[in-house]
């Protein structure tokens, strides 16, 4: 047994899931781990590990956990914690994912269920002391993918993206839970309104510019959204918000591509290291990128993008 299992037991010693059996669930790009406890009876819980010798922490999850039940939105309870240690143990909001019951029943119901979230969150006042996505910080943030994807400037595609921030997503003030997309949301068909999604992997939350889940939400590149998905529920958000719809769709489109800009270089890095798992959706975030790019607004972003960066399949 590994010390940290050791402590996972420290950690549970006492407590009604002392004596639960554990398996392991798929984790995420970070170094968190992730377990599933069941009791006897059937009950379950997620014992979340964030070991600080790897550099994480959980306080944010738990800020920002105890900020989306405060608004009445889904998060997960904290049943259990010891923050020093990294450990949480969190309500389980079910075995489904969004991506999995898109198989299972009408699309439109699902993606409007989680649009209807980020509609509540776009009228919320932001939680304080989080940081903002400016369009220098956007820009500062698109750097890795020319360190890590391609091994070049990084001046150019920097300038470019805090340019079209600047242009079309100048004012961080909506709250974003940064990767709001069909893998990270439960879908709980049992429940009503809002409560039939729950939320996971928000602990990297920040200030936004509106739309910025939204664009994470119909730019996923796990599952391509298909085209008139991304149509319905753009013009529902702007219907519901008020947004102009053509800005918004501009809007849109500058944070999809400065997003999947960044998850282009931080899947390569992930690969490089060793999770090569990630090198695979490498063509899918092209794709993605592509598609943000070909919006009109974009032209200048698109120049220089594409005479930058090589296609997956061209890269040395």
């Amino acid at each position: 047994m590994t010390d940290r299992n050791m402590q996972i037991r420290a950690f549970l010693y006492g407590t009604r899931w002392q004596d639960w059996s554990a398996a392991a669930l798929a984790g995420d790009a970070s170094a968190r781990r992730y377990l599933r406890l069941t009791g006897a009876e059937g009950k379950q819980a997620i014992l979340m590990d964030a070991d600080p010798a790897t550099g994480e922490t959980v306080t944010p999850f738990v800020q920002i956990a105890a900020w989306l039940l405060s608004q009445g939105l889904s998060a997960p309870r904290i049943l259990h914690h010891a923050e020093v240690d990294g450990f949480l143990l969190l309500e389980d909001l079910g075995p489904e994912t969004l991506a999995v019951a898109t198989g299972k029943m009408a699309e439109d119901d699902l993606y409007d269920a989680a649009v209807d979230v980020l509609v509540a969150l776009d009228s919320m006042t932001p939680p304080e002391n989080l940081k903002k996505m400016t369009p220098q910080v956007g820009g500062e943030m698109v750097a890795v993918v020319a360190e890590a994807y391609c091994r070049c400037d990084p001046a150019p595609l920097v300038a470019i993206t805090r340019e079209t921030l600047t242009t079309l997503a100048p004012i961080a003030d909506r709250v974003a839970l940064r990767d709001y997309h069909a893998e990270n949301l439960i879908w709980r068909p049992d429940r009503c309104g809002l409560d039939r999604v729950g939320l996971l992997d928000f602990q990297d939350a920040f200030i936004a510019p509106r739309g910025y889940d939204l664009a994470s939400l119909l730019s996923d590149i796990r599952r391509a959204v298909p085209d008139r998905q991304v149509s319905r529920q753009t013009a529902r958000f702007a219907a519901a918000t008020g947004a102009d719809p053509v800005v918004l769709s501009a809007q849109l489109a500058a944070l999809g591509a400065q997003r999947n800009l960044r998850i282009l270089g931080v899947f390569a890095r992930l690969a490089e290291r060793g999770k090569t798992s990630y090198a695979r959706y490498l063509p899918a975030v092209w794709d993605t990128l592509r598609r943000d790019l070909a919006h009109p607004a974009l032209a200048d972003m698109r120049e220089v993008v594409l005479t930058t960066l090589p296609a997956p399949e061209d890269r040395p």
